[in-house]
């Protein structure tokens, strides 16, 4: 995989940020069928550039999803210590947190899926490239629906979060043309999710 300086190819269990950690709980059952916790996991994050952390919390690989005997588990792991996931995965989902430096801001791009963006922590702008901008809160929630966005801190001093959900979509096509993955400046620097072949 090429390689710039928009990627930091490592993970630290610690984000480096003054935001707290995040840790994923991830339940299942024991033989009985009752609720149980499967496992705790402390986060992994990697630094895109030097504004941006992302930590995967979950992926799946088909939907809906199948959770007998811990495949959707399993998959996961595959997935995750294969060092191939792209931002979208390709017949299913991802749930990742993304701190933004104070005015750090992700790069212009569009990705074949439907996404749920929530602000957890500061505000965040969204900028679409019709140049329209609106200003997130926390609590506020982004849907993205195969749009090209980018993502800004709109704070010069505090650092912020979202998370978000991102699934699989069919094509989408508009006026004729097929919107596929754009990754801009990012482009052989993550991974391409493979889902718009």
């Amino acid at each position: 995989m090429p390689t710039n300086d928009l990627i930091t190819k490592h993970t630290t269990s610690s984000n480096g940020t003054p935001l707290r950690d995040t840790t994923t709980f991830i339940t299942g059952h024991s033989s009985e069928a009752e609720a149980v916790y499967h496992s705790v996991v402390p986060a992994s994050w990697q630094k895109i550039r030097e504004t941006n952390h992302f930590n995967v919390i979950y992926t799946t690989s088909e939907f809906p999803v199948s959770m007998d005997d811990d495949k959707d588990i399993d998959a996961h792991d595959k997935v995750m210590s294969s060092g191939s996931l792209g931002l979208v995965r390709p017949n299913g989902t991802v749930c990742r947190t993304v701190d933004f430096a104070p005015d750090g801001e992700a790069l212009m791009h569009r990705t074949k899926s439907l996404d749920y963006g929530i602000v957890v922590e500061g505000e965040i702008e969204c900028h679409l490239d019709s140049g329209e901008v609106k200003t997130m809160k926390r609590g506020d929630v982004a849907v993205q629906r195969g749009t090209m966005h980018a993502w800004k801190n709109a704070s010069k001093t505090e650092w912020a979060r979202m998370v978000f959900v991102l699934q699989d979509s069919q094509p989408l096509s508009v006026g004729g043309k097929v919107l596929k993955e754009e990754l801009g400046h990012a482009e052989g620097a993550i991974p391409a999710s493979g889902n718009d072949q």
